[in-house]
């Protein structure tokens, strides 16, 4: 009993002592990622104007600038591209009404990648007349040279409501399950 109660002491006091002293020294503070003030997020927004300027302005050099030559693209459409079909597509492009704007949210650094995310709206000659595409993007940028350029862009088209409202569930629960709920019959 005393040999337990010596390795008790031994391991558990200089564990009681490190919470302490840990507890005692205060975190440093760090800017949230999400903050509309970070540095990373007015950084990488200079990149998206710049990416936006190029396809606005049909700037094959601008865009080349932005996307790295192994850049693979997912449309909100599902299409997958890569930087030289992007640019074969910018440079033929007959629709003088095609815009982009996009708005970085958040930015996220993990060493030498950057993973950057947003809100797009994508203007553009449908069937029917003109149209606004409103989406979300994933963008990932590796670190070349003295800068940024994108490798992967995922973007995702927000569904239009419509003004229609949404059916609401009948369940009293999140889980609900019919077998065992109020109403058997």
């Amino acid at each position: 009993m005393t040999r337990f109660l010596a390795c008790f002491t031994a391991v558990f006091l200089p564990c009681i002592a490190l919470a302490q002293a840990t507890s005692s020294t205060p975190a440093p503070a760090q800017a949230p990622v999400t903050s509309t003030a970070s540095p990373d997020i007015a950084q990488f927004q200079k990149l998206e104007d710049a990416w936006d300027q190029a396809v606005n302005r049909r700037d094959q050099y601008g865009l080349e600038n932005v996307l790295s030559p192994l850049f693979l693209d997912v449309s909100g459409s599902g299409d997958i591209t890569t930087r030289n079909q992007q640019l074969a597509f910018i440079i033929a492009m007959e629709d003088k009404s095609f815009r982009l704007d996009q708005k970085v949210i958040t930015v996220r650094m993990l060493g030498d990648t950057a993973v950057a995310n947003g809100t797009y709206v994508l203007h553009h000659r449908g069937p029917s007349g003109e149209v606004d595409e409103k989406g979300v993007f994933t963008h990932v940028f590796e670190r070349a040279h003295s800068g940024w350029l994108c490798i992967n862009s995922q973007r995702t088209v927000l569904k239009e409501d419509g003004g229609k409202t949404k059916k609401k569930s009948n369940a009293e629960l999140p889980f609900h399950i019919p077998i065992f709920g109020s109403d058997n019959k």
